[in-house]
């Protein structure tokens, strides 16, 4: 049996409960979801598009620790508080996905942690070495 790798970088912000920013096993790579806050201060950057790009930030910063990047993500799953904001989200989201577009979900969900408007996780592959 293959073992669980914990994925940790201080250039994300710490997991806010008992959970890891990601776990590596067997060639995959589960990354939690993040919000918009920034990790050097811990506070909710206060705008929406600025959340998305901290978001996304984040996450890239946990791909990086593990090897990977935006290239490897094979699935999000993206929860607004306001999905009136989809299409300014779209537009962010295309920032960072280009030609690679990963399977994607997003939802409305009613409030997200420290009134966050944006959480997104990703599902990816850990490159071959």
């Amino acid at each position: 049996m293959d073992e669980i790798t914990v994925i940790h970088t201080d250039k994300a912000p710490a997991a806010l409960g008992p959970y890891s920013q990601a776990l590596a096993w067997n060639g995959l790579l589960v990354l939690s979801g993040q919000t918009g806050l920034d990790p050097v201060t811990g506070e909710l950057v206060p705008d929406f598009a600025g959340q998305v790009r901290r978001v996304l930030d984040n996450l890239g910063a946990v791909l990086a620790q593990a090897g990977a990047d935006f290239t490897d993500v094979l699935a999000a799953d993206v929860f607004l508080t306001d999905m009136g904001r989809f299409a300014d989200f779209n537009a962010i989201y295309a920032e960072y996905f280009r030609e690679h577009k990963p399977a994607r979900t997003t939802v409305a969900v009613s409030a997200l942690p420290k009134n966050g408007q944006v959480e997104i996780k990703f599902l990816a592959r850990l490159p071959r070495s």
